[in-house]
């Protein structure tokens, strides 16, 4: 299985359970033979963040080195930097009100329109990290302040990204 394209949005809607939301996501899904898989924007460190836990995904699928049964958890998992799929699920939707990047992979024609029926799109810059969002980030990878200082604030980003690469040595 060779790494498709994705399209990337961002979305907001809210969630009554977990459970009914995904099957409707995965009907549609599964309805367009497509994958999608939808990311807590307030645990990622922006777009880039998704793309390499797609990235990171996607090649453990296709070399047989997989943690989950699916590549929509295997993603999480990257997303989180985890191995463990509880702690990936974090990294994907909860109860209440969501704010996700949506992952298309592959893109197919038509399939937006009918996710509007779930999600409202949306086209803010989520790309900052404020210092709130920066502390939970640091909490959730393990980043220490001593690191911050050797790379430097503007590098941050950077490090949560090395945590998401670092999945494949911890395997």
């Amino acid at each position: 299985m060779r790494e498709p394209e994705c399209d990337i949005h961002q979305a907001v809607f809210v969630v009554d359970r977990n459970i009914s939301f995904l099957n409707k996501i995965r009907e549609i899904a599964d309805s367009y033979r497509t994958h999608i898989i939808l990311f807590n924007a307030d645990r990622l460190a922006g777009r880039d963040h998704v793309a390499a836990a797609l990235r990171h995904a996607w090649r453990s699928w296709a070399g047989g080195e997989a943690i989950s049964n699916s590549i929509e958890m295997e993603a999480l998992l990257y997303a989180a930097g985890s191995r463990q799929c509880q702690v990936g699920a974090l990294s994907g939707i909860h109860p209440g009100e969501n704010r996700a990047y949506v992952a298309i992979c592959p893109p197919a024609p038509g399939i937006r329109e009918r996710l509007a029926g779930l999600v409202t799109f949306v086209d803010e810059d989520w790309e900052e990290i404020d210092p709130a969002k920066r502390e939970r980030l640091a909490e959730l990878f393990g980043i220490t302040p001593e690191e911050v200082l050797v790379v430097g604030e503007e590098r941050f980003r950077e490090l949560v990204l090395e945590r998401v690469a670092l999945l494949d040595v911890y395997r």
